[in-house]
């Protein structure tokens, strides 16, 4: 055994056969490095989750908004087209650290902010997943009890919310403790049956739609340029938001057999098409129903389901109960690797039931408190003036190192020891640390949202351009930092193996 696959083998311990990823089993691997000849995920995974994930009412109603905010059917088709493919362009580079380093991103984040300040991206996740989950699960419900009520005229739907609400908690817990196999499985198994479902609602909805149709009148943001750009940057946000989320996926690529283009391809085109589509389906059908007499005030799941004959009510049904699921399902498991990162004691298992129990008990409580699901599409907006900065930063540190990364010492933390080479100062990167606050504090000073308005908003419209700041601060302040403070040449790549840090217990 050469000296490289006993330190490789330190990180973990137990036999290879406990890490293998396979349909109908639980998978065991959590945050700890996946030796590479038991990864037999593939590029197209990527695609098959960005896409059968996507296919649900929490995403497809970013394609609403565009409409609701005024914009006219071909300025909204414009907006989310450009949007997806900027938010696809930033989501691609985040499947290159997986697959390198056997781990998922909040963890690898620790080669550029430090094997402590690595925290940061494990809670944005974590808090991000679980806000996600909730939503899915809520617009999922609403969607699959609006359509019961109506397919048996039942008058009173809160009842069947609350049933649908438990039906769809269960069906992610099960899946999500499942793991990785399983979810793939499940979203290959949504593009064919749901994809199905929404061709056949374009058709449904045809008749009411008009591409001539011209919009309200009334611009959200006062302008139709504003607006329209707004409405890019939504699009695009939510593209990239799921930054975070694919290094649980990518981990599980062995980089010998599937290159960075096969993987950046695959993002790229689940961004753009897998997301992107779904999207669109949302502007075409909130056109329709804008165009029926439907209302800015009119919730879009419910105004899609009383836009629709007798007969889809049933693949009405179907999408609220799979697309429900098939989102909750990603955030959910992301969240308990996060939790599993946070809390090393907590396998991934029982880390995934704690995430599964907190999105439920999330959903119930806003069930009979409003304002909490408001609070949550608010906290969603906030975080990502902190999660963009962090994606950049992720980004550019990859490249700039060249993809170098060395495994062991990411895994200090989780096994209790210290050292290593990005142990830096007690843990942390200062420098990185440094330009993501100022990056995401600017951020903050431009938002703009039902809990306050930062000065900066004012300056353009009072439009919530927070994270596009943020972003645009940390891409042009991090590379100037390392310039002046430059890293130590061993998380270069630079320094032999024996000279690097040493980890101690």
């Amino acid at each position: 055994m050469t000296e490289e696959t006993a330190r490789r083998a330190s990180v973990a311990p137990e036999a290879h056969h406990q890490y293998r990823d396979q349909v109908g089993k639980i998978e065991q691997c959590g945050i700890e490095y996946i030796p590479e000849e038991v990864r037999k995920s593939r590029p197209r995974n990527l695609f098959s989750i960005l896409c059968g994930g996507s296919l649900t009412f929490s995403v497809i109603i970013i394609g609403w908004f565009p409409i609701s905010f005024g914009l006219s059917f071909w300025q909204a088709a414009s907006a989310v087209v450009v949007g997806s493919a900027l938010g696809a362009l930033l989501l691609a580079p985040m499947g290159l650290m997986g697959p390198r380093t056997g781990t998922n991103n909040p963890v690898s984040s620790g080669a550029f902010f430090g094997v402590a300040g690595r925290i940061i991206g494990s809670v944005l996740e974590a808090t991000a997943s679980l806000a996600f989950a909730a939503l899915s699960i809520w617009t999922g419900g609403d969607a699959l009890a609006g359509a019961l009520t109506r397919f048996f005229g039942i008058t009173d739907d809160g009842p069947m919310r609350l049933i649908a609400y438990g039906v769809l908690s269960v069906i992610v817990a099960a899946v999500s403790v499942l793991g990785h196999a399983n979810m793939v499985a499940a979203q290959r198994f949504m593009i064919p049956t749901a994809g199905a479902c929404m061709v056949v609602g374009f058709f449904v909805y045809l008749p009411d739609f008009d591409p001539s149709y011209a919009g309200t009148g009334s611009y959200a943001l006062g302008s139709g340029l504003s607006t329209w750009l707004l409405s890019v940057l939504l699009c695009a946000s939510t593209v990239a938001s799921y930054g975070p989320y694919v290094g649980d996926w990518t981990r599980h690529i062995a980089p010998k057999v599937h290159g960075d283009r096969s993987v950046m391809r695959a993002l790229f085109l689940g961004g753009l098409f897998g997301m992107g589509g779904p999207f669109m389906w949302g502007t075409v059908t909130a056109a329709a129903i804008f165009g029926a007499g439907a209302t800015a005030d009119t919730p879009y799941v419910f105004g899609l389901v009383d836009a629709a004959p007798l007969w889809f009510v049933p693949a009405l049904v179907y999408l609220g109960l799979a697309s429900g699921t098939a989102q909750a399902v990603i955030n959910t498991y992301g969240t308990g690797l996060d939790t599993s990162a946070i809390i090393p004691r907590l396998s991934r298992v029982q880390a995934t039931l704690t995430a599964c129990t907190l999105s439920t008990v999330l959903v119930y409580v806003g069930y009979f408190d409003e304002s909490i699901a408001s609070a949550v599409s608010v906290f969603l907006q906030l975080l990502a003036c902190f999660s963009l900065p962090w994606i950049i930063m992720m980004t550019i540190g990859h490249f700039r190192r060249r993809g170098f990364y060395d495994p062991i010492p990411l895994q200090v933390f989780n096994r209790g020891q210290r050292g290593g080479i990005y142990w830096f100062w007690r843990g942390f990167n200062i420098q990185a640390l440094g330009v993501w606050i100022v990056s995401s504090v600017a951020g903050l000073l431009f938002a703009n949202n039902t809990w306050f308005a930062g000065p900066g908003s004012d300056l353009v419209g009072g439009a919530d351009i927070g994270f596009l700041v943020a972003a645009v601060i940390a891409a042009a302040l991090y590379p100037i930092v390392v310039r002046i403070f430059p890293e130590p040449a061993e998380v270069l790549g630079g320094v032999p193996e024996e000279e690097r840090t040493p980890i101690v217990d």
